[in-house]
């Protein structure tokens, strides 16, 4: 019998959303509380923006989202991996070539505000074992950047809500949550959100035209590393502790994203149009949902 709950699939795609998001929220609240504080006192994560910090507070992001995801899959009868991210696809050419975009993307708009006099590079903040230390953890933490947002907001979400009121309309829901749910960071501001809403976007059109997550994963990781790492863009209004490069960002803010970094840049927008570009003309048509 058809209800407000129950159409001619089963439960309706709607309420499928909503018992992922509650059992996701609960979930990194619960572990916001009792696990993450010992786990950064066993990290010795310090203070400021650290790669420990973030290590610790994406494994159990990480761990949330499967579990929540794995819930729903039971209910479906389908595989925890069973919505973009398949495990026989892991790390395969679709990341790698994600990753390489995410390089590219980061790295030319570093080069646009160096040239704008936005970004001034005075040599490496780092060397010997701290930079290898330091480079291995920031990799490993913005893998896990990658995974748990994409899988987060592109994965079971993306499916249910499409089955329900399509691809595209989901897609532009889901990007403008996921802008959402960058408002809490201190000095947030519209180019930002655009920015980031507009990424959304392009990691959704991915999905669709390569049939996985695993390209927007790759390309989610780097872009990120880049950001934190090698060019210690702001954040938020901090700077990460421990990256490659000894800068200034001397410049305005437009360029260079002030206290938000690389992805508040107007130098983002040209870049985010060419990367809509690429995947359009090297996946011209769609691809059904690899499991």
């Amino acid at each position: 019998m058809r209800s407000v709950f129950v159409g001619p699939n089963g439960v309706r795609a709607g309420w499928r959303f909503l018992a992922y998001a509650v059992i996701l929220i609960a979930l990194q609240n619960a572990f916001e509380r009792f696990l993450v504080p010992p786990a950064l006192d066993a990290l010795h994560a310090g203070n400021g923006l650290t790669a420990q910090a973030l290590l610790a507070i994406e494994v159990f992001e990480g761990l949330a989202v499967l579990v929540a995801t794995a819930i729903l899959a039971a209910f479906e009868r389908r595989r925890i991996d069973g919505y973009g991210l398949p495990a026989r696809l892991a790390f395969g050419k679709r990341f790698w070539e994600g990753a390489a975009i995410g390089v590219v993307s980061a790295g030319a708009v570093a080069v646009a505000m160096v040239a704008m006099g936005a970004m001034v590079v005075h040599g490496f903040a780092l060397r010997g074992s701290d930079l290898i230390v330091q480079a291995g953890l920031w990799l490993a933490v913005m893998a896990l950047v990658g995974l748990n947002e994409e899988y987060m907001f592109r994965g079971y979400p993306l499916q249910a809500l499409a089955r329900g009121m399509g691809f595209w309309p989901a897609a532009v829901a889901l990007s403008l949550l996921f802008g959402a749910a960058h408002l809490m960071k201190p000095d947030e501001n519209a180019i930002d959100i655009a920015n980031i809403v507009l990424l959304g976007l392009l990691l959704c059109l991915t999905v669709q035209r390569t049939g996985s997550l695993w390209l927007a994963a790759g390309f989610h990781c780097t872009f990120d590393f880049m950001q934190f790492f090698v060019i210690g863009t702001r954040n938020g209004g901090a700077q990460p502790v421990g990256h490659l490069l000894d800068v200034a960002f001397p410049g305005p803010a437009w360029a260079n994203g002030g206290p938000l970094g690389t992805e508040a840049s107007y130098f983002m927008l040209p870049v985010i149009a060419l990367l809509f570009a690429y995947v359009l003309l090297r996946y011209p048509t769609a691809t059904s949902l690899q499991t």
